[in-house]
């Protein structure tokens, strides 16, 4: 370990990495809240009940440009039964949705630290080819000529 920066990380290198990004959020938070005035997510059955009726008044919205009186019937239709489909969901599991959110958190997280070690992987291999004496290595080396005769 020849530089300074190259020492092991320790617990207390992740718990201090940890906390510091955890200040940065909140204070990124209150930035934001202070800037657009927003109020933070709620729960993620809010999140999909918001989104379900957004979604819902675009489908609406979208019906009247619809041809013929059968075609916003059955739009319309389609609405009325989803929402009913999903609200009684909501109401009675709100929780199962905050842990599919939970879940998928924890999955990008996977997904992310398993491309970051392939990426290392990766890196350390080019370093390790560009270091060695293999004079191959250098490029392409001034031309001769061959007789083929």
């Amino acid at each position: 370990m020849s530089d300074a920066t190259e020492r092991p990380r320790t617990d207390a290198d992740a718990d201090a990495w940890a906390t510091a990004c955890e200040e940065d959020l909140k204070a990124e938070q209150a930035r934001r809240r202070a800037q657009y005035g927003s109020t933070p997510p709620g729960s993620a059955a809010e999140e999909l009940r918001k989104l379900f009726d957004v979604v819902a008044d675009k489908v609406t919205a979208f019906q009247s440009s619809l041809p013929g009186m059968a075609a916003q019937n059955a739009v319309q239709q389609f609405v009325n039964q989803a929402k009913a489909a999903v609200e009684p969901v909501i109401e009675r599991n709100p929780q199962v949705f905050d842990h599919l959110a939970a879940a998928g958190g924890e999955l990008l997280a996977a997904y992310r630290s398993a491309v970051e070690n392939q990426e290392r992987r990766w890196t350390q291999r080019s370093h390790t080819a560009k270091d060695s004496d293999d004079p191959r290595d250098d490029g392409p080396g001034p031309s001769e000529h061959i007789d083929l005769d």
